[in-house]
């Protein structure tokens, strides 16, 4: 579903990704974890080209996302992206951010963008809040919306860039409920996520990055189960959160 073949970038003289090579497959769920400032969240963005890329290339579904042909908006749309910011519009009402991008990018008629938004807001348990602006719900409904949102398009692949670091920390279950249900479905995702607990739950494989680099790709099982066989960054990064 997701190729990333030697990815490299850099912010001018400062390389953010060094030669980043990993595969995602269909229905498979994949955490991306690591220290701060290690590259995760840039990884993720460059999969539906948020983040250009400098060197290497990234296919998702068959489609070259660094080929100049290739329709960036169309490709996006059907990769859905679930931000830390949830990034919806203030002034738009929770349906109207649900069918906004469903009649702008896929030409749906407003009925059937309705139709598909309230049935993706009925999934994520939030039916009740359709006619409110996104200041009148919490952080956590928000960004339940946000994911109802993502799914209104149809999407192939669901990309989340740290979905509950910004929430209280009694509102991060309830984006974590409905991942966790996402990813039983069968939806291939692929999570930059500090939330171990979800990654030892739901992930099939877990990325652990460094420096820019993927310096672990590996089964969750081998990964939280076998530290020792681990590199001493993974090592040293995993004796400090699950020791707590």
């Amino acid at each position: 579903m997701i190729d990333i073949k030697n990815v490299s970038k850099w912010y001018g003289s400062f390389q953010v990704l060094a030669d980043c090579s990993t595969t995602i497959r269909k229905g498979e769920v994949v955490v991306v974890c690591g220290p701060s400032g290690s590259g995760k969240s840039t990884l993720i963005k460059t999969v539906n080209a948020l983040e250009p890329i400098q060197q290497g290339d990234i296919v998702v579904d068959g489609i070259s996302v660094k080929d100049p042909k290739t329709d960036l908006p169309k490709l996006r749309a059907r990769v859905g992206m679930v931000f830390q910011h949830f990034e919806l519009f203030p002034h738009l009402t929770v349906t109207e951010n649900l069918t906004l991008a469903q009649i702008k990018v896929l030409n749906r008629s407003g009925e059937d963008a309705r139709t598909r938004g309230l049935k993706m807001l009925d999934r994520v348990g939030l039916m009740e809040q359709k006619d409110k602006f996104p200041g009148q719900l919490s952080g956590g409904q928000q960004q339940r919306v946000a994911i109802a949102r993502a799914l209104s398009m149809d999407p192939i692949v669901m990309l989340f860039d740290e979905p509950t670091s910004a929430l209280d920390p009694e509102m991060v279950g309830e984006v974590l409920d409905v991942m966790v249900k996402l990813a039983e479905e069968g939806m291939t995702m692929m999570v930059v996520t500090h939330e171990m607990g979800f990654a030892k739950k739901v992930a099939h494989r877990v990325i652990f990055m460094d420096a820019g680099r993927i310096v672990e790709d590996c089964t969750r099982d081998a990964f939280f189960g076998d530290p020792d066989a681990r590199t001493p960054r993974a090592k040293e990064f995993l004796s400090k959160i699950l020791q707590h």
